[in-house]
């Protein structure tokens, strides 16, 4: 066990672990980030006119801060894989990985004789992760697919939009959680392999489906669509307006109700036959979010959310991202990292998690494009 005030020393829990990248865009680019940030050598290959991501916005010096976000602490190679030479490389290159990452299109890799049933032959003990829209076989395989589709592919915007009162339209889709979500998967699936190839000395092959990753978001609808259930007039959770704002209150145990109530100063709803049992409560939820509105309408944000903490009813202010990133708890876990690139300097995530005996950090530099090409095939 390391001391808490002495972690100066440690490694990361993937440090001698080799990843070669293929991915693009974000999910598969994410999980390799992950992996980076746990200490793998991470070698990201691209084209010679680079991935597409670099040069997304917000760009200085041609640089772009979203690719960095998503391939920081990586190595760049350049190749061709449409050539002999470029894909000999990637086969002399298997031989001493430990992990593939790829989210191209079923069958991409197959074609260029890259795929995991040709590199298995090569390195048995290889783990080979692909990430597609569907699935690496079925009926919706080889269909085109980005995050913003398998959002709606999944019934995950429609199920957003039934807590919507009033609302017919689905929201539009700027926000990619289908790449997010499918990179985490992979990146849990990816420790999985490695710890059962511990015990075998054998690598395999991991399918992740973007589609499913987006179903297990869904875990309330899932077994709703399978059994008659009465729609309720308002949302469990949704906003309350306050004189200034809005404010997410989040009822969701007895303790909570009762507390909620007590801050709203209409304790005698404890006994309420509207509100006292769960069951009756949900059927008139409209009317006690009403109640609670009324209330919240009369004063401040600031006020409100006083008053609820008093109680223990957990509660939040709505807030940008750019708020939320000045929150001091942010800065007391060391959430952001500062990194470089050829544009100066900027801030990224690093992992919502820390361990106490391995280092999780995000790199230091954002490689330019072919950096370590020459030494990575000299090598």
């Amino acid at each position: 066990m390391v001391p808490e005030n002495d972690k100066s020393n440690l490694t990361g829990s993937f440090a001698g672990l080799r990843v070669l990248d293929f991915s693009t865009t974000i999910a598969g680019p994410h999980c390799a980030r992950m992996l980076a940030d746990l200490g793998a050598e991470v070698i990201k290959i691209e084209s010679a006119e680079g991935e597409t991501m670099r040069i997304r916005p917000p760009l200085r010096n041609g640089c772009s801060t979203t690719f960095g976000q998503l391939n920081v602490g990586k190595k760049s190679l350049v190749l061709d894989l449409k050539s002999e030479a470029g894909v000999e490389a990637v086969r002399r290159l298997v031989g001493s990985a430990d992990v593939l990452v790829e989210n191209f299109r079923p069958g991409v890799m197959k074609r260029l004789k890259l795929d995991f049933e040709t590199l298995a032959r090569l390195n048995a003990r290889l783990v080979y992760c692909s990430i597609s829209g569907y699935g690496q076989s079925g009926p919706s395989s080889e269909l085109s697919a980005y995050a913003p589709v398998i959002h709606a592919a999944s019934g995950y915007e429609m199920a957003h939009l039934a807590h919507q009162s009033g609302r017919m339209r689905p929201d539009n889709c700027g926000i990619y959680h289908a790449d997010v979500l499918s990179g985490v998967y992979a990146f849990g699936a990816i420790g999985a392999a490695l710890y059962q190839r511990e015990k075998t000395g054998c690598g395999q092959h991991i399918d992740v489906s973007m589609l499913e990753a987006m179903l297990s978001l869904t875990l309330n609808e899932v077994q709703w669509s399978q059994f008659e259930t009465k729609p309720y007039q308002r949302a469990v959770f949704g906003p309350i307006q306050t004189s200034d704002g809005y404010v997410m209150v989040a009822v969701a145990s007895e303790k909570t109700f009762q507390g909620l109530v007590r801050a709203i100063g209409r304790a005698e709803w404890v006994d309420d036959p509207r509100f006292a049992q769960y069951v009756e409560r949900r059927q008139n939820w409209a009317a006690l979010m009403d109640g609670v509105e009324a209330w919240s309408r009369g004063v401040t944000t600031a006020e409100c959310l006083a008053a609820l903490a008093s109680e223990g009813v957990p509660s939040a202010a709505y807030r940008t991202v750019k708020q939320a990133l000045q929150d001091p708890q942010l800065a007391h876990r060391g959430a952001l990292a500062e990194v470089e690139d050829g544009g100066g300097s900027f801030k990224v995530l690093n992992q919502p998690f820390r361990m106490s005996s391995a280092k999780v950090a995000a790199g230091r530099k954002m490689a330019t494009l072919g950096e370590h090409t020459r030494t990575l095939l000299k090598d």
